[in-house]
């Protein structure tokens, strides 16, 4: 199981929000690059980068760090937050992301988001999974829809898509642990799913207990920047 740090865009900077809350947000650093840098030097591989301002305006708006990053790093980016449009996928790829992650785009236009899983592959593409309350959470986690999480997870299997990226929006940055039952439930219903956990990892022990669910990834985010994690733990645990 991979362990994806993840960076959070608002105005160029990277922040943490807590349980998605603009309002509760934190900046971790200035220059989001030295960050990404910091996780490359530390031997990892992957970046979880969200355009949080992307999110709220429905449309792409940081692509420019995006691009500073897949540039001047080797870290394989996968990249979401406000991509709702043709134009808004393509800018992404342009800019350096290796995958896209549709999350709202799934909900309100899935038209669209199975044209781009056809157009561009399964690998290409993250179906965007984030759950408030048992039901899927949309717009940068301000709306809640009316989905319910295993019916949208098995309406996306059937269109051929094959990452997930879940977050439980309660766990979100409060750093007491991931939803653990909920990702060993999706694993049991849906083996052809490859499944990214994000939310709520507040130590090694929580990505030890996912790791044992056999997903395919897990996003840690606020865990990295206050040290619960560690570099040294994250390095042991690669080797």
């Amino acid at each position: 199981m991979y362990i994806i740090p993840a960076i959070d865009i608002i105005d160029g900077k990277c922040v943490r929000l807590s349980k998605g809350d603009y309002n509760q947000m934190k900046v971790y650093n200035e220059d989001p690059l030295e960050v990404a840098r910091t996780f490359e030097d530390h031997g990892i591989e992957r970046l979880h980068l969200v355009d949080l301002d992307g999110a709220k305006a429905k449309h792409i708006v940081n692509y420019a760090v995006l691009e500073k990053i897949a540039g001047k790093t080797s870290l394989k980016i996968d990249f979401g937050g406000g991509v709702q449009s043709d134009e808004d996928l393509h800018i992404a790829f342009e800019s350096g992301a290796q995958q896209v992650t549709g999350g709202s785009i799934a909900v309100k236009s899935p038209v669209t988001f199975e044209s781009w899983l056809q157009k561009h592959g399964p690998e290409k593409l993250i179906l965007g999974a984030d759950v408030k309350e048992g039901k899927i959470a949309v717009a940068g986690w301000q709306e809640k829809s009316k989905v319910d999480l295993n019916d949208f997870l098995e309406k996306w299997q059937n269109a051929g898509a094959k990452y997930v990226i879940s977050t439980d929006v309660s766990k979100d940055g409060m750093l007491k642990g991931p939803a653990t039952d909920m990702y060993k439930d999706m694993a049991d219903a849906f083996p052809s799913f490859e499944i990214i956990a994000s939310g709520g990892v507040g130590s090694m022990k929580d990505i030890d207990a996912l790791n044992e669910l056999s997903l395919y990834g897990v996003i840690v985010g606020k865990a990295i920047y206050e040290g619960k994690v560690t570099f040294e733990e994250i390095e042991k645990y690669n080797q």
